[in-house]
């Protein structure tokens, strides 16, 4: 996705998240909690003094940097937004979902480029898959990514729903511009729950990424940052 915008003159700012990447993984299950994710990215945002930024999110990027942008107005002009949501405890959860979140629970050793390229649509190149478990050499590396799906507040009285309340208002009132991307195919947020989140925030209907499933930057990662600097533009 980033070439393309670079070769627009935009700046990227890609961050991982504790417990990703090059980021420390602190091994401890209880240590991630949203509010700590939170104010991890806001940390990022205050120290960089972000100005003008557009906030592209996906997946767990939705509840936290759309809390993000919503409490940064002066921070954050655009949204981008591809495949997720906020989480306020009323929004209901596919099948598909809750089989991953059980096995998520029960698999101390997660096979994590397993499930990327379980979630893309189209076959990622060895290159790419062994990328993904880099970062992971060991079981209890993987404490932040098991976390991530445990975090999800399925009932309006579990952390994180008043939070996820309050931006899914602040976003219903928010004027800046919001580009929405989703993919045809994603068994997790499917393409028609994308459309009423877009119309619940006051944004255009979501634009369809075909033969793209829920790691759609996966799958259309070029043709999305394409998509990207031409609505910049």
């Amino acid at each position: 996705m980033i070439p393309p915008v670079l070769a627009a003159g935009v700046r990227c700012i890609a961050p991982d998240y504790p417990g990703f990447g090059r980021s420390d993984k602190p091994t401890e299950l209880g240590w991630y909690t949203y509010d700590r994710h939170v104010a991890a990215t806001q940390a990022l945002a205050d120290e960089l003094d972000l100005r003008d930024a557009v906030a592209v999110v996906h997946d767990w990027g939705g509840p936290i940097g759309l809390r993000i942008a919503t409490e940064n107005p002066d921070r954050f002009s655009a949204i981008v937004v591809m495949d997720t949501g906020v989480f306020t405890g009323h929004q209901e959860m596919s099948d598909a979902w809750q089989v991953f979140r059980d096995f998520v629970e029960r698999t101390e050793d997660l096979p994590i480029s397993m499930l990327v390229s379980g979630g893309a649509a189209r076959e990622m190149p060895p290159e790419a898959v062994a990328a993904y478990d880099a970062p992971f050499p060991v079981p209890e590396s993987k404490a932040g990514a098991r976390a991530f799906p445990l975090l999800i507040p399925t009932t309006p009285e579990m952390p994180g729903a008043a939070e996820g309340t309050r931006v899914l208002k602040a976003l219903a009132a928010d004027g800046r511009p919001k580009l929405h991307l989703w993919a045809d195919s994603d068994p997790i947020i499917p393409p028609e729950v994308g459309a009423r989140f877009a119309e619940r925030i006051n944004a255009d209907p979501p634009e369809v990424i075909e033969n793209a499933s829920h790691f759609l930057q996966e799958d259309a990662g070029e043709q999305i940052g394409a998509r990207i600097a031409a609505w910049l533009s």
